[in-house]
């Protein structure tokens, strides 16, 4: 991933309901959800969601695809892996002291941070 691409994603995630919707499609994978599905979980108005959406599809971090009348949002995993990758490409100098790149956070847990 190049800085412009690394700009563009961390840009769109800046903002609590694109950051919110980007987890949800992380957590669901590759399958997404359907526009109105993310709404409602997210108790975001239709409207409003479809802008951020736009921004996250634009930034690269997301695909969309039209089944009948819904547009199914999903999550692009190689942003994502690339994303990480940029930021993590010369963590501790090389050294292998930092764990993977992503790792799944434990089932149930969802606020992001771990227990020290």
């Amino acid at each position: 991933m190049e800085a412009k691409q690394a700009v563009a994603a961390l840009g769109a995630l800046a903002h609590e309901n694109r950051l919110a919707a980007y987890r949800l499609l992380v957590e669901v994978g590759p399958d997404g959800l359907a526009a109105g599905a993310i709404a409602e979980r997210l108790g975001t108005p239709s409207s409003t969601l479809t802008f951020h959406l736009q921004q996250l599809l634009h930034a690269g971090l997301v695909t969309q695809r039209r089944v009948s009348r819904q547009i199914i949002y999903a999550m692009a995993p190689q942003a994502m892996n690339g994303l990480v990758g940029y930021l993590t490409e010369n963590c501790c100098g090389g050294q292998a002291v930092c764990g993977p790149a992503c790792e799944p956070a434990a089932a149930g847990r969802s606020t992001g941070t771990s227990a020290a």
